[in-house]
């Protein structure tokens, strides 16, 4: 028998999960404090919604479920290799939550503004920073279209942020709108818009002249490419000046409205920042889009944005859907590194008892002693000053005994 988990999942010590327990309160503290109520979904989910929810790249990176007994054997028989599966785990927490409001939208106020934490599954190539089973921590509001929705996601989300111990991180943000009917005046087709932003989202990677190159490896016309290669040379990238290339005037109009109002809000506390390449990889954003990215970190550690198309899928009506999501793992990640202590924690100490000790008083003194320590209840062993090492190595700051009063304090002050 294997007693390693499996590649690219994980199993936590009792002090990685204290911090993850921490973060994860503190996450929902804030969320909570704010109005947002929580969910919870099954992690799996029907494989024809999975397949047409727009997840861009991560729809190849779904664990997928194979049939069960006849269903199986009659699909292996079809030879069809998509009859092999009927469902698959969930790879982020968004269509879960869509399905969940279509079909229990008559029993939920509107807005409804949701907490999901959850896991989530991935099946590609573990890295720093990237697991096939993790966590994320979102929040949603259903049914506002205005921009105060995406106002409140990204308050709360920083504030979030804030109340963890983080204060050096930017929000970054873009409308997938203002990029298409620029991009579309530059002469690109509108069925191959979104091929080309996903281009254009690797401008800050590959610079001006990959994002030309690589355009013209797709096949677009030379004119619109060469437009856009005019554009970049000129480094006008206000929005601005991108807005003055779109018909809707509103969409920067309202994207300014919101850097506004968030930077009043973020009261120099954290930075926010218009970012014109910025795209995000799930197809089934239609509008504002925003990530958060901190000097500790490569990549992103929160993302989110408009998804009004989604819920539509299943009622035939269009539902007004932004969403939020903090990267736990990354954000416990860069935490565990930076070697952050748990704060205003109770010292931990050891309740020691003999064999013939009532265990019944043992635990009495032990609630009592639980007012100033977090406590432990063990058998006393025979050699003390083993049993004392081995509990300082653990983090107990003090150790008590069932049969006297007496307290031995552990570490530096012993």
């Amino acid at each position: 028998m294997k007693t390693n988990p499996l590649k690219g999942m994980k199993d936590y010590l009792p002090a990685e999960q204290a911090l993850r327990d921490y973060v994860q309160g503190r996450i929902l503290e804030t969320y909570r404090a704010s109005g947002f109520e929580r969910i919870s979904t099954p992690m799996l989910e029907d494989m024809e919604n999975l397949d047409k929810s727009d997840g861009g790249d991560n729809l190849n990176l779904i664990f997928k479920v194979l049939k069960r007994g006849d269903k199986l054997a009659s699909a292996i028989a079809s030879g069809n290799e998509k009859d092999l599966s009927d469902m698959g785990l969930r790879y982020d927490l968004t269509l879960p939550l869509s399905r969940y409001y279509a079909a229990n939208k008559d029993k939920l106020p509107s807005p409804f503004k949701v907490i999901q934490t959850d896991r989530v599954f991935r099946a590609e190539r573990p890295q720093k920073g990237r697991m096939r089973e993790f966590v994320q921590c979102d929040i949603d509001i259903l049914g506002d279209g205005s921009c105060n929705a995406e106002i409140e996601l990204i308050d709360v989300t920083a504030r979030a942020l804030l109340n963890i111990g983080f204060d050096d991180f930017t929000v970054n943000i873009n409308d997938r709108r203002l990029l298409r009917g620029m991009l579309t005046s530059m002469g690109f087709a509108p069925e191959s818009l979104d091929s080309v932003c996903i281009t254009f989202d690797k401008l800050d990677k590959i610079g001006a002249e990959g994002v030309a190159k690589e355009l013209t490896e797709k096949e677009c016309p030379a004119e619109a490419v060469a437009a856009l290669s005019d554009f970049l040379a000129k480094g006008e990238f206000s929005l601005e000046a991108i807005g003055a290339l779109c018909e809707d005037k509103s969409l920067a109009e309202n994207l300014g409205k919101v850097i506004a109002t968030v930077e009043t809000l973020a009261n120099g506390k954290y930075k926010i920042a218009y970012c014109p390449s910025l795209v995000r990889g799930q197809g089934y954003y239609t509008g504002m889009v925003f990530e958060v990215t901190c000097a500790a970190f490569s990549g992103a550690v929160a993302g989110g944005g408009r998804y009004d198309n989604m819920i539509g899928k299943f009622i035939g009506q269009q539902v007004p859907a932004v969403g939020f999501s903090i990267g736990f793992e990354r954000i416990c990640g860069i935490l565990a590194e930076q070697g952050f202590a748990i704060p205003a924690q109770k010292p931990k100490m050891a309740l020691l008892y003999l064999p013939d000790a009532d265990f019944a008083q043992v635990l009495a003194k032990a609630a009592t002693l639980r007012e100033n320590y977090t406590v432990t209840v063990l058998p006393q062993a025979k050699k003390l000053g083993k049993q004392f090492g081995t509990l300082e190595n653990q983090g107990f700051a003090a150790v008590a005994f069932a049969d006297n009063d007496d307290v031995k304090t552990l570490g530096a002050n012993s």
